[in-house]
């Protein structure tokens, strides 16, 4: 099993879900950029939800409230990750909230460490 050191630059979030991941699972390399991917993807959720929690649901405007634009983008993050996880065909964190997935064809599988 190689041993691969968490990508510069992620954050606790993708962090997270890359020694999840690898502690299940010993990605190929192309399966590896794919991860790194969904870390980053996870990083961003993370920080337009901290952003959200700040600012709150709704904001003012010139026309009056509206919903807060992170909401949508999270949304749009959230099904990023969601496809990214599908294509390696390993689950996402129980705290991502992520649509289930029956899995995408023609994908490989990744190899299960022994």
């Amino acid at each position: 099993m190689s041993v691969r050191r968490a990508p510069v630059g992620l954050g606790k979030p993708g962090r997270k879900l890359w020694d999840a991941v690898l502690e299940e699972f010993e990605p190929a390399e192309h399966e590896a950029a794919q991860l790194e991917e969904a870390c980053r993807v996870r990083d961003t959720i993370a920080t337009l939800r901290a952003r959200l929690e700040g600012d709150g649901l709704m904001l003012d405007s010139s026309q009056g409230s509206r919903l807060h634009p992170a909401v949508a983008e999270i949304r749009q993050q959230q099904l990023a990750l969601a496809r990214l996880l599908a294509t390696l065909q390993v689950p996402g964190l129980e705290e991502d909230a992520l649509p289930r997935s029956r899995g995408v064809r023609g994908v490989y599988a990744l190899r299960s460490v022994s």
